[in-house]
């Protein structure tokens, strides 16, 4: 399953946490329309490092990471192994504060525990095979996440 229908079936089940379970309302009218400026960020974090990509004229495509070329280490790559990911968990961190209620949060840790398990650990394993040496330097200095 490619993350972002991972992130697009989160985001219907925090909708749908909102409107069926809306734990108290936290981010009211406007103010939960600061969510627009966090997804906003998020899609800049996923377009910077996909560039990255492209730059490197490598492969971003999770579903056959076997096809990667090129071990990407600079630009959001610095600060995090897995800045798509991590764009993809703050435009749902966004959309939790437009729909304003706690309820959508419960459901971050899981996607994180999500991509973890059905991405990252198989692409890290990947990675430390065709790279080795040097991924596993890489993964000592920057963190999964951030």
């Amino acid at each position: 399953i490619p993350p972002p229908v991972y992130m697009l079936m989160f985001a219907c089940g925090m909708w749908l946490m909102d409107q069926h379970i809306p734990l108290a309302e936290w981010a009211a009218p406007p103010w939960n329309r600061a969510g627009f400026i966090i997804m906003g960020l998020a899609f800049f974090t996923d377009l910077s490092s996909l560039f990255q990509f492209f730059r490197y004229h490598t492969t971003p495509n999770p579903i056959h990471p076997e096809r990667v070329s090129a071990l990407v280490t600079e630009g959001a790559y610095r600060y995090s192994r897995n800045p798509m990911y991590l764009g993809l968990l703050i435009l749902l961190c966004g959309w939790a504060v437009y729909l304003g209620s706690i309820s959508p949060l419960l459901l971050l840790p899981l996607f994180i525990f999500t991509i973890n398990n059905m991405q990252i650990r198989c692409e890290e394993k990947l990675l430390e095979e065709k790279f080795s040496m040097a991924y596993r330097d890489y993964k000592q200095r920057v963190r999964r996440w951030i």
